[in-house]
């Protein structure tokens, strides 16, 4: 068990220190030649401790938690979720290697789990943490540092791979190295258990079958597998098993494979000064790319005309990115109603801005009987269709995540992916990109919608976003406590947790515990 931090320290900690110079740990301060990304990685996320992190970040670490609780609690309440309890127990289990999968998945499944640059972090990066501090009994500050410890070893393995053929909740390599740090940042274990694990982890990665991802209840594994994958590598490295440390970038490793450019440097690019966390992007509804700001759309435009009938509307268009498109097309084919698969479902575009315009909301019940069955929602989604935005996909590209850093990164060697990615119109539409040195503290994601209801009496409505509510941004960054609260709120998460999450830092190791079971145990 982790040291307790008094609550003097605690406050100094978040006082105004957020921008000052700390004390990093070793691979922040230099390598040597010796070293691959993986190691420097290792080394440096063994080292984090809480007065490394700046204020800002561990806040956005405490709403991570907090959304990604509301997540858990989404999908505990869906009939898939509870089939999946009686598989392999509920989440506040005793064995938390088992209880870290259950926690995975249940998070993740139904699209409302958070992303950052890059990757869907948090079914791993606060799932594992939050099953380890439980067991281990740690206080919140040290919960917290294990969140951030994981969102950047995750997030930097997942941005070197993003130029590949794998993206979104489908990079469930992602998973891998979340569950790996998560767990050993818990354990305070040293830098060579996490360069072990890390390599035994990534020696066989999983790559989903978009068949079963789509068209089956496959989806309900595709954080579990490798976070259980990532809990046998982390005891095989207890144990003295060692793993390859340059399995990354090694011609035989993992970037030859899972990358189409491969980014190396992305591992370790600007450790201690360059924070994932800050991309962060907070989930507030389900479904999946481009959905949000669709939603977003379409509940505005709910508020100005009211209740609709499909009779009412003589169509809909919903502009986006070529990102949004490109996801709402693999998923239109399995889409045909009520009984459409979940896993294509929480992807098809139509059905969420339909069920929006007509009841003002959308929410993971939306996804399920008896509402999923209404005939006047599959009436109205037949009237929706999809168009390709330009201005959209130049700002998608002009933003950090879920691409445009990794196209910077790459510069003339993302031509290719961007050619197989949207032809030679994306090529010549992002133009020329070089990396810079941003240190994502004003981090954007823009994954815009223009929702226009044309309406048979002749008006038309029309509401444009191009940050989706939570997205990255300005107002995320502003605003993220409360966002998080009426999400974590609005799936019936305790009032007395969502009031005290921004003390989470202060907690000891026994408050912590009874938080964490007021969170789940109604």
């Amino acid at each position: 068990m982790t040291a307790v931090l008094g609550e003097s320290v605690a406050r100094a900690l978040c006082a105004d220190w957020a921008e000052q110079a700390h004390t990093l740990p070793r691979a922040a301060r230099g390598r040597t030649s010796a070293d691959t990304p993986l190691r420097e990685l290792s080394h440096w996320a063994a080292g984090l401790r809480p007065q490394h992190v700046p204020c800002r970040v561990l806040k956005l670490a405490a709403s991570q938690v907090l959304s990604q609780i509301a997540s858990i609690r989404a999908g505990l309440q869906h009939p898939l979720g509870r089939k999946l309890v009686s598989a392999f127990g509920h989440p506040m289990q005793r064995d938390p290697r088992q209880a870290a999968g259950v926690f995975a998945a249940l998070g993740s499944w139904l699209n409302l789990d958070d992303t950052a640059y890059a990757g869907h972090l948090s079914n791993s990066t606060v799932a594992v943490p939050l099953a380890f501090a439980y067991a281990r009994q740690l206080d919140g500050l040290s919960l917290l540092t294990a969140v951030v410890a994981a969102n950047e070893c995750a997030a930097r393995i997942t941005a070197s791979a993003t130029l590949g053929p794998l993206r979104g909740q489908s990079a469930v390599h992602t998973h891998l190295a979340g569950a790996v740090a998560g767990r050993l940042h818990c354990d305070r274990a040293p830098a060579t258990l996490f360069e072990n694990a890390f390599g035994l982890a990534f020696a066989m990665p999983n790559w989903p079958l978009m068949r079963a991802f789509l068209a089956s209840d496959a989806r309900l594994f595709n954080t579990f597998t490798p976070v259980r994958t990532a809990m046998d590598a982390c005891d095989a490295a207890y144990a003295g098993l060692r793993g390859a440390p340059d399995i990354m970038e090694h011609s035989d490793g993992f970037l030859a494979r899972f990358a189409t450019v491969p980014l190396p440097q992305a591992v370790a690019k600007g450790l201690g000064r360059r924070w994932h966390t800050d991309t962060l992007s907070f989930k507030m509804h389900p479904g999946g790319p481009g959905i949000d700001a669709a939603v977003d759309c379409a509940a505005e435009i709910h508020r100005e005309l009211g209740a609709l009938r499909p009779e009412d509307v003589a169509e809909v268009v919903v502009e986006a990115s070529l990102y949004t498109l490109f996801a709402g097309e693999r998923a239109a084919q399995y889409v045909t109603g009520p009984g459409s698969p979940l896993g294509a479902l929480v992807l098809d575009v139509p059905y969420p801005v339909a069920t929006t315009l007509l009841t003002g909301e959308f929410s993971v019940d939306d996804f399920s009987s008896p509402l999923l069955d209404d005939p006047d929602r599959w009436a109205l989604a037949k009237r929706i269709r999809l168009e390709h935005d330009t201005d959209m996909t130049r700002e998608l590209f002009l933003s950090d995540a879920p691409f445009g850093e990794a196209v910077r990164e790459a510069g003339d060697l993302a031509v290719p992916w961007l050619r197989g990615f949207g032809g030679d119109e994306l090529v010549d539409l992002v133009g020329a990109a070089r990396a810079d040195d941003r240190d994502f503290s004003r981090s954007t994601k823009a994954t815009g919608a223009r929702v226009t209801v044309r309406l048979t009496d002749g008006r038309t409505v029309s509401r444009t976003r191009l940050i989706p509510v939570g997205a990255a941004g300005p107002e995320t960054r502003a605003g993220h406590a409360d966002l998080v609260r009426e999400k974590f709120l609005s799936v019936g998460g305790s009032q007395q947790v969502a009031d005290t999450v921004g003390r989470l830092h202060r907690m000891r190791p026994r408050a912590v515990r009874r938080w964490i079971e007021t969170a789940f145990l109604d």
